[in-house]
């Protein structure tokens, strides 16, 4: 399928698919469910895409077997972490700051979201329609990375999940596992996921195109809607949540700070 096609149904499949989504949180009050969605939408993007696109067999098969099977853990776990609970805190505030316009910016919200799902896709489009296989150098380190992408995250999910059904930890900050050594570590190896791809298609035609969905990635999640939001609601709401942010590092995991309060002296 030529890749003109492959990108307009895979736009339109956003749109639809986000604009469903939509329908559902005006009928529930809850924009939650956009992250399960958001995940499943995409995994489902890199299987279309490996399986329509004229590149090279293997490119497409790392395609469409990292894209699915990442997308199908991160929908699973968001969907049995959102589902029949109440809304998000960060949907929540939209909803109460945009008040009588909630309806209407939340569609435009949910078709930003079909929008950066789009843009995220070049990391499958790339490797997909480039005609010479990747290296096996770079399949190796594509394997790797996305190993240790998913696994890390899915452990920093178990970790926290753990964490939060425990009754004797309510209202505390989580410290355990990968939570030690970094705020938001399920951010970071969502991250490191987006750079498997690069890592494939870097020497293919277009390969740095690719470095774009995870520098993207890391900028909504560090600037706009991941951790500016979530650790307004945190630093008010846990215990030690403060001392947390000014002793651990805030994406990347690296040891703890032992000193937060110096003096500079002046001479």
């Amino acid at each position: 399928m030529p890749v003109v096609v492959t990108v307009l149904i895979v736009v339109i499949g956003f749109v639809l698919v986000f604009s469903a989504a939509w329908l559902w949180q005006l009928r529930t009050q809850n924009a939650g469910m956009v992250d399960p969605v958001w995940a499943a939408a995409l995994g489902a993007a890199a299987l279309f895409i490996g399986a329509c696109a004229t590149g090279a067999a293997v490119n497409r098969a790392c395609v469409a077997a990292g894209g699915v099977l990442w997308g199908a853990r991160l929908a699973r776990h968001l969907w049995r972490r959102n589902h029949g609970k109440p809304e998000d805190r960060r949907y929540r505030a939209f909803r109460e700051r945009w008040g009588t316009r909630a309806a209407r910016n939340m569609f435009g919200f949910f078709q930003l979201q079909a929008l950066i799902s789009a843009l995220l896709a070049v990391a499958f489009l790339v490797p997909a329609y480039a005609p010479d296989a990747a290296s096996p150098l770079s399949i190796a380190a594509f394997i790797a990375i996305w190993l240790i992408a998913v696994a890390g995250e899915a452990a920093a999910d178990r970790q926290l999940k753990r964490f939060a059904a425990d009754p004797a930890q309510r209202g505390k900050t989580c410290r355990e596992g990968w939570w030690r050594y970094s705020r938001h570590p399920n951010y970071f190896f969502e991250c490191v996921h987006w750079v498997a791809y690069a890592v494939l298609s870097i020497e293919l035609p277009w390969g740095w195109a690719t470095l774009a969905p995870p520098v993207l990635m890391a900028w909504l999640l560090l600037k706009v809607s991941g951790i500016p939001i979530l650790e307004a609601h945190l630093a008010t709401t846990r215990d030690g949540y403060r001392d947390y942010m000014r002793t651990t590092s805030a994406l990347i995991p690296w040891p703890r700070k032992t000193c937060v309060n110096t003096r500079r002296t002046s001479r």
